[in-house]
This record gives C-alpha cells, structure tokens and sequence, in this order.
C-alpha cells in the first residue's frame, strides 16, 4: 500500500489507541463486577491457585493432573458465567474487547494486513485525495452514455475505455491521460471514476483544482516559515500514485505557473507515475497560454482524448 511512512504511523497509532481504550473499558467492567456480584472476585482469584497446585502434581509425576486442571477451571468458568448471568450480565461481559475480532485490534492476521487495516488505508486515502464527497456520485457505478449521440458517444466511450485500462492495467503500464473540450462533457466526471476505483485498489489518488494546484505549489515555494510541513506535501504531488489536476486553464497563467507546471508534469514522468488533465481549452488554446515545452511535454507522454456534446450539468438542472 503506497502510503508514507507519517500515514502508516497514524494508522498504527489508531490501533494503539483501541488497545488502550478497550483495555480500559475492560478494567472498568472488571471493577464492577468485583464491586456487585458476591463471589467472582474469589472464583477468579482461585484460578491462579489452581493451575499452581496441579503443576505441583505433575512435576511429582501425577499423570492425571493435567486433565484434572482442566476440568477445575472448565468448571470455574462456569460458574463465574452462571453468576453474570444471574446478575443480568452477558456471560461475555469480562472477555476481551475488540473493535475487529479477526486480528484483535493487532492490525495483522498471519503476518498479513487484516481487512480493517486496508479499510484504514482506504479511508485515509480517501481523505488524502480531496474528492471523497465528489466520489460519492461521481463514479462507474453512476456514468451513463445517455446524454451523448453519433461521434460525442463515439469520443466519450473512447475515453472511458482508456481510463478503465489505466486502472486495471497500472501495475504493469504507465501511461498519463489528458481530457479536453468544451465545457459539461464529462472530463472532471471521468476522472472521477478512475480516482475512485484507484483509490478502492489501494493507491492513492491526489486531486487539485487547477487554482488550488497552484496556490499549493506557491505555498510550498514561498511560505519558508512551514517549510518542513510543506515539503511532504510537496512529495506527495511527486510520488502519489495518481494526480490529477482538473480545469486547467482556470488559474491565473504567469511565468511561475508555467515553470511549476512543466517541472511537475517532467518529476512524475521521470518516476512513471500517472497523471490525468482535464481541460476545457483547446489544443491551440493550449499553445498558446503555456510554454512549447509543456505543450509538447503532454502530446508526446498523454494520451489525448477530446471530449464534446451538451453541457450535461445544464441538461439535467434543466430536466429536474
């Protein structure tokens, strides 16, 4: 699981602190029995006693110790069972307390992550791509091909079927998508879908807003003060498995944007890592607003697909 070492931390600690808490909760319920049921304590205490008693007889070579062991304590059982339950407790109530009864709150069963850990990396994937709420709509389950006709189906199924083999081709084939055309056609949508079954995989996704991608990268330039707490965000940009950076063009385009850009987009090249662009400029437009070497950049290393027709978002507020 692609995670940095500070989020694999804060998973553990989570853990810790499930431990902690149900080893509380079980001390509490402990001392109350104690407190209010006549005799546990005594039955409890005696186990101890026990179990040293028939070691005894079995180092001086009585056979029959061990099982008799057995019997005492499988009879001790129950009848501390007998008395919570006639105090109108679970016969339960003193067993460990486990928020995943599988790896016991250990995060590992057979020295393999147990599923409530992957769903711990899930989540805070989820959390780290800043779309989890986007996602709840946006996704495979939700696309229809119902608002697009003749060659705007043709292109838009095109592109889905390139996403779909980013997401089941990414362990073996690198390959970056770059989403254009006009405004409502399903780019953001789309990228959507493959942050979500990405993210569902196990890899983390990041994603910006043009404007927001770029307020980022200013701040981690400038705001010297956080530097150490920017600079692993700043990595994150370069090593998430995924990036996506949405309605370029957005943004306010100077010299910074440019450089930020091209360096950006070469970084992730270099390392093979995946990053989906959507725009509602046009190629030309494309040229002309940023530098050749961007331009270029992203014709030779993206697949290119153009995306047209009605503007879905208008279509369906106006067919509520």
């Amino acid at each position: 699981m692609p995670l940095s070492n500070s989020q694999y931390d804060s998973i553990i600690r989570t853990y810790e602190e499930k431990q902690n808490r149900n080893r509380y909760l079980l001390e509490e319920r402990r001392n109350y029995v104690y407190q209010h049921i006549d005799g546990y304590r005594e039955l409890e205490e005696s186990t101890a006693s026990l179990s040293v008693e028939q070691g005894k007889k079995l180092l001086d070579g009585d056979d029959s110790a061990l099982t008799e062991l057995r019997l005492l304590l499988k009879n001790l059982t129950e009848a501390k069972r007998g008395l919570l339950l006639s105090a109108g407790l679970p016969a339960d109530y003193l067993e460990p307390v486990y928020d995943c009864p599988d790896c016991q709150d250990s995060g590992y069963m057979d020295g393999r992550k147990c599923h409530c850990f992957k769903q711990a990396e899930i989540s805070l994937l989820y959390e780290q791509s800043n779309i989890s709420r986007q996602l709840e709509k946006e996704n495979f389950s939700t696309l229809s091909y119902e608002y697009y006709q003749g060659e705007d189906l043709r292109r838009f199924q095109s592109a889905v079927e390139a996403g779909k083999k980013l997401i089941e081709n990414y362990d073996f084939d690198y390959h970056n998508l770059f989403f254009y055309g006009t405004v409502g056609t399903g780019k953001s949508f789309l990228s959507g879908c493959i942050a979500k079954e990405l993210i569902e995989n196990g890899h983390s996704v990041i994603y910006f807003s043009a404007v927001r991608f770029f307020e980022t990268l200013s701040q981690i330039s400038f705001d010297f003060k956080n530097k150490d707490e920017l600079h692993g965000m700043y990595q994150d940009l370069y090593q998430c498995d995924l990036l996506i950076i949405d309605d370029l063009g957005t943004e306010l385009t100077n010299n910074f944007v440019t450089t930020q850009l091209f360096s950006c987009l070469n970084e992730r090249h270099m390392r093979r890592k995946p990053t989906i662009i959507s725009t509602n400029l046009s190629l030309e437009e494309l040229r002309n607003r940023y530098s050749d070497r961007i331009f270029s950049r992203i014709m030779s290393n993206y697949q290119i697909y153009k995306l047209s027709g009605p503007d879905i978002r208008i279509h369906k507020k106006l067919n509520k």
